[in-house]
C-alpha cells in the first residue's frame, strides 16, 4: 500500500479551488444599480475667446481674454443623477440643475444622450426631478429610507469630476438626522439641509445627484455633500424626502407646497444678541436686500396682516428654532389649511390665523 504526504498548504489549495470565496454582494449591487446612474452636464450659451492680451499695471502683467460677440455652448459644470422611472423622470440634487438659464443634457451611457426639461426643483430639501424623452430605460427603485440602520452598508454611486462615470464607493451608514449647511450650485449660495443620512462612502465632486444604495440595490439616499478638507464624511438626502416630491410632480407636474409669503431670519442666540433682541427664537420677518418685499403682496401672510419686523413665535403651538425652521414648520401643513400663528410685534405677542395658499 502506497501512502501519499500531503500538506496543509496542498490541502488548503486544494480546497480554495474546488470551494473559492464567495464573491462580494457589491459585484451584484453594481450589475443592477450601474444602468440607471448618469451623468448630467451643464452648458450655457458664452462668448467666444479669440485670444488674450495683457494689461501691465503696478509693475505687474495681468493676463485678460479677448471676447467675440457671437456665443458658443461651453460645458461649465456637470453632476450626476439616476432613473427611477423606464419613461425617463430622473432624480438629482437642486443645486446641481440651479441655474435657470444653462441647458442639461444627460449622458445615458458613452454613446447615449438625451437633453433633460427641469421639472422641479426643490431647494428646501435639495432635490430636483427631471425628465428625459426616451423609452425603456433602467431605473433605481426607491427603498424606505425610514428603516434605515446605523452601519448599514451602503453605496454611493456617481461620476466623480464629470469623467469617471459608475464609479462605486461602499461604506457604512455612519450617523442619521445629521444638520449641515451646504455651498454649492450655480450661483453658490448656502443651504441649510436638515435629516441627512452620514456615510463613510466616498462622495466626490460630480457625484452630487447620485444614487446611495443599499445591499438590495434600492435607493435610499441621494448624495449631496461632502465635508471640504475631512475624509470619509459624507452626506446624502433621504430618499422619502425625494419620493413626496416626484409623486407631486407625476401627478401635478409641480411642486405643491403650501406658501405664506415671508421673507425672514431664523434667530438664535448669538443673532439676538447682537441685535439686541427680545426673544432668542423665532423667525424675524425682513427683507434679504434693498428692492425685496418682506411680505409678498396678496400673499396669504399679507391676507392675515403680518408686517415687516414681526418675530413668527410658533405654528400651531410649535416653537420656531433652528431646528424646527419655519420652511419645515410648514411643509408639514396643507394647501387651503388655516394655521395659528404666534407672533411678537412691538413687545406683544399676538396671534394671527393664516389661511395657506399655493405658491403661484
Amino acid at each position: 500500500m502506497l501512502l501519499t504526504i500531503v500538506s496543509h498548504d496542498t490541502i488548503r489549495y486544494i480546497m480554495d479551488a474546488t470551494h473559492p470565496p464567495p464573491k462580494s454582494p457589491i459585484i451584484e449591487v453594481a450589475k443592477k444599480a450601474c444602468p440607471a446612474v448618469i451623468t448630467i452636464v451643464i452648458s450655457k450659451d458664452l462668448p467666444k475667446i479669440e485670444g488674450f492680451y495683457s494689461f501691465p499695471f503696478g509693475g505687474q502683467e495681468f493676463i485678460f481674454p479677448k471676447m467675440k460677440k457671437e456665443k458658443e455652448k461651453t460645458k461649465i459644470g456637470g453632476g450626476s443623477g439616476f432613473m427611477v422611472s423606464a419613461d425617463g423622470y430622473v432624480l438629482t440634487c437642486s443645486h446641481v440643475v440651479g441655474d435657470p438659464e444653462a441647458d442639461y443634457t444627460v449622458i445615458i451611457d458613452p454613446k447615449h444622450k438625451a437633453p433633460a426639461k427641469i421639472l422641479a426643483r426643490d431647494p428646501l430639501v435639495d432635490v430636483a426631478v427631471l425628465k428625459i424623452n426616451e423609452k425603456n430605460l433602467s431605473y433605481l427603485e426607491l427603498g424606505d429610507s425610514d428603516k434605515i440602520e446605523l452601519g448599514e452598508t451602503v453605496v454611493a454611486i456617481g461620476n466623480p469630476l464629470g469623467e469617471f462615470e459608475d464609479t462605486l464607493s461602499a461604506g457604512i451608514v455612519s450617523g442619521l438626522s445629521r444638520k449641515i449647511t451646504a455651498y454649492g450650485g450655480l450661483p453658490l449660495k448656502a443651504t441649510s439641509l436638515r435629516g441627512l443620512i452620514q456615510t463613510d462612502a466616498a462622495i466626490n465632486p460630480g457625484n452630487s445627484g447620485g444614487p446611495l444604495v443599499n445591499l438590495e440595490g434600492k435607493a435610499i439616499g441621494i448624495n449631496t455633500a461632502m465635508v471640504m478638507g475631512a475624509q470619509n464624511i459624507g452626506f446624502a438626502i433621504p430618499i422619502n424626502y425625494a419620493e413626496r416630491t416626484l409623486e407631486e410632480v407625476i401627478k401635478y407636474g409641480k411642486i405643491k407646497r403650501p406658501f405664506l409669503g415671508v421673507r425672514y431670519i431664523v434667530l438664535n442666540r448669538e443673532i439676538t444678541m447682537a441685535q439686541k433682541l427680545p426673544v432668542d427664537y423665532g423667525a424675524l420677518i425682513a427683507r434679504e436686500r434693498l428692492g425685496e418685499e418682506a411680505v409678498v403682496k396678496g400673499s396669504a401672510a399679507d391676507k392675515a396682516g403680518l408686517k415687516e419686523y414681526d418675530i413668527i413665535l410658533e405654528v400651531n403651538g410649535g416653537k420656531i428654532t433652528e431646528e424646527n425652521p419655519l420652511a419645515d414648520a410648514l411643509a408639514k401643513q396643507k394647501i387651503g389649511e388655516e394655521i395659528s400663528l404666534k407672533v411678537l410685534r412691538g413687545g406683544k405677542e399676538i396671534t394671527l390665523k393664516v389661511k395657506l395658499e399655493e405658491k403661484k
